[in-house]
């Protein structure tokens, strides 16, 4: 009698089940870096202050006369949109970039003078009084950028020519002296005047951007701009006074800001 026992799988001819495929790590990405290269368009929003820096001198036929600072900042919110094209060589990048900037930059300035030697208590009212105003609607710049990038990161320079067009004006008013009347009491005067211009200088600042991605980048900047002089002079019906008063347009602002870049160049790789 042949006994049988269990039978083996080599006696069935079955072979064992091979293990699953493991598929091998994926390879980390390589860092991020920007290309600058290309046109871009944004916005920008800010504050700015300034353009109040100056005096204001007078003279009555009565003998009051003398000079007074005009003090006090033009301060407002200025913003608007930019355009520009840049140009990445390794890590430095050169650009050209316009701007425009609608701003409610303004200052209404008060001015009191009392004749301290004929009206000691100010009751008589004999003395300079002033009101005033400098304002800036719109203004613009076309400049330069130089920058060095730190991967996502562009530290620049800026620098260029800047227009702005401002308005301004004036009211000089009070009582004049009379030398041969007790209390020294004379006529009152007053002179007024008005004007709008547009003024060209430069503008100087720096600033800091940073890649979102490819396309989109935040910033903040500061920037320098002198716009030169600009002067006021009493109108032709003014009466009993004559004045000059010149302010300096010069002004400050700090801005943050977004920008597109059109171009679809791939972003860089670091190489290390």
């Amino acid at each position: 009698m042949v006994v049988k026992g269990p039978a083996l799988a080599s006696d069935t001819g079955a072979k064992p089940a091979s293990a699953a495929p493991v598929a091998p790590p994926t390879p980390p990405s390589p860092p991020f870096v920007m290309n600058w290269t290309g046109f871009y368009v944004g916005a920008q929003i800010g504050y700015g202050y300034g353009d109040n820096d100056g005096s204001i001198t007078y003279a009555t036929p009565g003998g009051l006369a003398g000079r007074s600072n005009l003090n006090g900042d033009a301060i407002g919110v200025i913003g608007g949109a930019h355009l520009g094209y840049s140009w990445q060589f390794d890590k430095w990048v050169l650009g050209l970039e316009g701007s425009v900037d609608p701003t409610l930059m303004s200052r209404r300035p008060v001015i009191s003078v009392p004749n301290v030697a004929a009206d000691p208590t100010g009751a008589l009212g004999i003395g300079v009084s002033a009101t005033g105003a400098i304002w800036s609607t719109i203004q613009g710049s076309v400049r330069a950028r130089a920058g060095y990038a730190f991967d996502r990161m562009l530290f620049y320079g800026t620098g260029g020519v800047a227009v702005g067009e401002f308005g301004s004006n004036f009211q000089l008013y009070g009582v004049d002296l009379n030398q041969a009347a007790i209390p020294p009491v004379g006529p009152p005067f007053y002179a007024a005047d008005q004007r709008f211009a547009v003024r060209a200088g430069w503008t100087l600042g720096g600033g800091v951007e940073y890649a979102i991605n490819s396309h989109w980048a935040v910033r903040g900047e500061y920037r320098y701009t002198d716009f030169g002089h600009m002067g006021d002079f009493p109108a032709a019906t003014s009466t009993g006074v004559v004045y000059a008063a010149d302010r300096h347009l010069d002004q400050n602002q700090v801005q943050v800001g977004v920008s597109y870049k059109f171009s679809e160049d791939a972003p860089v790789t670091a190489k290390y």
